[in-house]
């Protein structure tokens, strides 16, 4: 073969190769970036607090019904007592997990210790009030409520400060502010609910399931 032959035979070569090489792709802008992945957290914060106060609402309507159901039950004795239990099988059957006996007592506890549907913070999750239905005292359940939704507790900020009786340290300490900062130092470390965003999903029962484990 010619050199002139060899030559144009090279830089075809050389043509293929440039071509067969993927194109660099420009760096995206930190700031579009940015704002991208604040759009989307944003998104997955409203969907789980969607879902919550959706979840929340129909528990709360759950646990009403079911002590009404007991109430005009009473007469039957037989009934009101496998109340809980049938329909804990019923609703197995229907949405599988989450919905089995201590967990329908849990809702119609909930009911029970707050009775004003109006009074609940639409700001926590049903895992918050699972938590302040075992606070025995009305006015320490309610004052836990309020501080966990003004404070953006966490589920486990709020379990901390309940079994460290956080309200009634606050009743007997004759100076209140020390005790009152060093429980809002607790609960930032303990950092805020809600920012791991999840899913929301479009059937009911996967919603609940998600909640209820």
């Amino acid at each position: 073969m010619k050199k002139a032959d060899k030559a144009v035979t090279s830089n075809k070569a050389k043509r293929k190769q440039r071509k067969a090489l993927p194109a660099q792709q420009p760096a995206l802008r930190p700031t579009f970036y940015r704002h991208i992945i604040e759009a989307l957290r944003n998104a997955r914060a409203n969907a789980y607090r969607a879902v919550n106060s959706a979840m929340v609402d129909a528990y709360w309507n759950i646990g009403r019904m079911i002590v009404e159901e007991q109430q005009q039950g009473r007469e039957r004795a037989a009934y009101g007592a496998a109340l809980i239990k049938n329909l804990s099988t019923q609703l197995s059957k229907e949405f599988g997990k989450g919905f089995d006996e201590r967990e329908l007592r849990r809702i119609r506890q909930f009911y029970l210790s707050f009775p004003i549907r109006d009074a609940l913070r639409p700001e926590l999750a049903w895992t918050h009030y699972r938590l302040l239905i075992r606070v025995e005292k009305p006015a320490a359940r309610t004052w836990y409520m309020q501080e966990a939704a003004d404070q953006n507790w966490s589920t486990r900020a709020l379990q901390r400060q309940i079994n460290s009786l956080y309200y009634e340290r606050l009743l007997m300490g004759d100076d209140k502010t020390p005790v009152h900062q060093k429980g809002q130092g607790e609960t930032t470390a303990l950092g805020i609910f809600g920012k791991q965003g999840v899913m929301l999903s479009a059937v009911f029962h996967k919603a609940h399931a998600c909640l209820a484990a």
